[in-house]
């Protein structure tokens, strides 16, 4: 696998560099890489997530809009017409959904599950995106962008990262 550094902009996230990889983008993919990350939580049993095809052709709708790579939230939206939690990830050169969930789930070490917040400024609201314990439902969307970059984006519902309360 290449070496990428990454660089996290109002919650979302940047890949810099090309990174080769051989991992599909099925819905099983992005369901078994946050389920991967759901199940290391040991405190408490966190139920695992499922794929929804709403979700997902809500997420790749957006995905479809932003191949220019943009990092704009999509304001969100989906089947019930409520909010939905986010994360994006985006690429200069290719990268998988597995390997985007896996760079969000990467921000563990700097959350502070005591303090409820992230430590010294460092991004993590990515990583309790994925853990949130209410959050039962993901759909994800993946676009080559015109740059040859990747925009990931999956969603999630019920929402997590509520402010006051904690992901799991």
């Amino acid at each position: 696998m290449g070496s990428f550094s990454q660089l996290c902009l109002l919650g979302l996230t940047l890949i810099m560099g090309s990174h080769v990889a051989h991992a599909q983008d099925s819905p099983a993919d992005y369901v078994n890489a946050h389920n991967k990350a759901r199940s290391a939580i040991t405190t408490i049993k966190i139920p695992n997530i499922v794929w929804d095809n709403d979700i997902a052709a809500f997420a790749q709708n957006y995905a479809n809009q932003r191949k220019d790579c943009k990092q704009i939230p999509s304001g969100s939206g989906g089947r019930y017409g409520e909010y939905l939690g986010e994360n994006i990830a985006v690429s200069t050169g290719y990268i998988s959904g597995a390997e985007a969930v896996k760079l969000w789930v990467d921000e563990e070490p700097y959350f502070n599950h005591y303090a409820n917040s992230c430590i010294d400024g460092h991004e993590c609201h990515h990583y309790t995106q994925v853990v949130w314990e209410k959050s039962l439902r993901v759909g994800c969307g993946k676009v080559k962008c015109d740059n040859g970059g990747s925009f990931v984006t999956c969603n999630y519902d019920p929402p997590g990262n509520i402010a006051g309360q904690l992901p799991y």
